[in-house]
């Protein structure tokens, strides 16, 4: 089947056409790990799971690698601040960020690389650039030298000023071009730092990505994923780093970038003090209605995140699991989660979720799709055309990260709730419907709420379960 990108350095949907169809090769850019990751990490790694599921569905092999920065100065002044070692730090961090987005159901890539444990092939890359004349020396430095490379600026669209005014430029006097941009770095005493030709030092963040990138899937690879706040300089800077290791060289042949969290018109930032990390988040919403919410909007586009968009999540995701548990009260068929229906031809999937995310990962078309197969669901109870939509949907699913539980498992109350008098609270709602005393039935139904139960009159009945949080 088809499969449509949107490319950023061509700014147009292009068709995805594989450098080797029999093995796709996919590079997205991981966290920084000197802190609690935000839900901007969090929403990168979900949107490029699901486009790596679709890929894994299409082709025969995909090799996905998701980095991890373990080395920056972002890291070496929390550890100061912490009193505590650089390593001891990215230890603790790494294990929350995994610990986070296996809670979001982001499956594992399949190679996880870490820039401190290529050093070697990091300072070979820059003795290689240093020996075409694209990097230069300077007071203990190496620098990429910006001139060297006529088609820098091709990715993010900017000119030479644009580069420089409200970017993060360091301008430093040791460069030649206050666009130079460093590979290596030195260390002091009181620095984390490796030996080199150039002295005791540490790499710039740049250089990481592209050897991670030669080390574990070649040059050039099929697809590079990261946030729109990467564009530039970073990824700018990976590409001239990586077309310039010789000549003829290209590095990536398509890239994607998903877009910015929007906070009440202002996107999250450290300095604007609105940054959310996964576990806040975890605290108070299940992981489905975050997994969700993310997957609501088009990945290109900014996506307004508030309260109302988690509860609107968190009642879609309900709907879901009701039209599973539908299928359960109708058949004697056993409950299933989306990972149990494995392994399955990509003919069995639903096609209008398939196609959608076939359009450059259109997931609010693929979540409209899911809920057109809820609805069917719940309007039928011919047992062969519910196996078949419960199918569909969990198919559905495991494409989009969802139905990871039993409707069992979802709806599971919790301990300190007692069903009996949640029961008792139910019939005396309906007495006092049936008598038209919808002050008390009104007051019945908040009181519930508050104790964590959501009600559903039905044809067949009042049925309850417990609000996800």
């Amino acid at each position: 089947m088809n499969i449509y990108i949107y490319d950023t350095k061509q700014r147009s949907k292009r068709l995805f056409e594989p450098i080797d169809p029999d093995h796709v090769t996919v590079y997205v850019c991981g966290p920084t790990v000197y802190d609690r990751v935000h839900i901007g990490n969090g929403l990168s790694a979900v949107v490029f799971d699901v486009f790596v599921r679709l890929l894994r569905l299409v082709y025969p092999k995909v090799t996905y690698v998701r980095n991890i920065t373990d080395i920056d100065d972002k890291i070496i002044d929390a550890s100061r601040a912490n009193n505590e070692p650089y390593f001891e730090l990215t230890k603790r961090f790494i294990d929350a960020f995994h610990e986070d987005i296996e809670a979001l159901h982001v499956l594992d890539p399949d190679v996880e690389p870490r820039p401190t444990l290529l050093l070697d092939k990091i300072i070979s890359m820059i003795q290689r650039l240093l020996e075409r004349n694209y990097a230069y020396e300077a007071e203990g430095h190496v620098l990429f030298d910006v001139r060297a490379y006529d088609q820098y600026g091709e990715l993010s669209n900017r000119s030479m000023q644009d580069m420089l005014d409200g970017a993060r430029v360091e301008v430093a006097p040791y460069k030649n071009d206050p666009k130079d941009f460093v590979l290596w770095k030195p260390s002091d005493s009181t620095m984390p730092g490796w030996d080199s030709p150039w002295g005791r030092g540490r790499p710039g963040w740049h250089i990481e990505c592209t050897a991670m990138i030669h080390e574990h899937l070649g040059a050039p690879i099929d697809i590079h994923g990261a946030g729109s706040d990467l564009i530039f300089p970073h990824n700018e800077n990976e590409l001239a780093q990586g077309c310039c290791i010789e000549d003829g060289a290209e590095y990536v042949n398509y890239w994607m970038h998903n877009g910015m969290l929007n906070f009440g018109g202002r996107k999250m930032s450290k300095s604007l003090g609105n940054v959310l990390t996964i576990r806040n988040l975890r605290d108070n919403h299940a992981s489905e209605t975050i997994r969700y919410a993310m997957l609501s909007g088009h990945y290109r586009q900014s996506l307004v995140w508030d309260e109302r968009l988690l509860e609107q999540s968190r009642r879609s995701v309900d709907t879901l699991y009701r039209s599973l548990r539908h299928v359960s009260e109708c058949t004697d068929l056993e409950e299933k989660n989306s990972a149990e229906i494995l392994p399955m031809p990509i003919e069995d999937f639903p096609e209008s979720v398939v196609n959608a995310l076939a359009d450059d990962l259109h997931t609010p078309n693929a979540i409209a799709a899911m809920h057109g197969i809820a609805s069917e669901i719940l309007k039928t109870r011919d047992v062969g055309e519910l196996k078949e939509l419960r199918q569909q949907l969990l198919g559905g699913g495991w494409l989009l990260g969802l139905l990871n539980q039993s409707p069992t498992q979802y709806f599971e109350m919790p301990q300190e709730l007692d069903p009996e008098s949640v029961e008792q609270l139910i019939e005396e709602r309906n007495e006092a419907r049936s008598s038209k005393d919808f002050e008390r039935a009104d007051a019945i139904r908040e009181e519930l709420a508050e104790r964590g139960i959501e009600i559903e009159d039905t044809r067949n009945g009042t049925r309850w379960s417990t609000i996800r949080r």
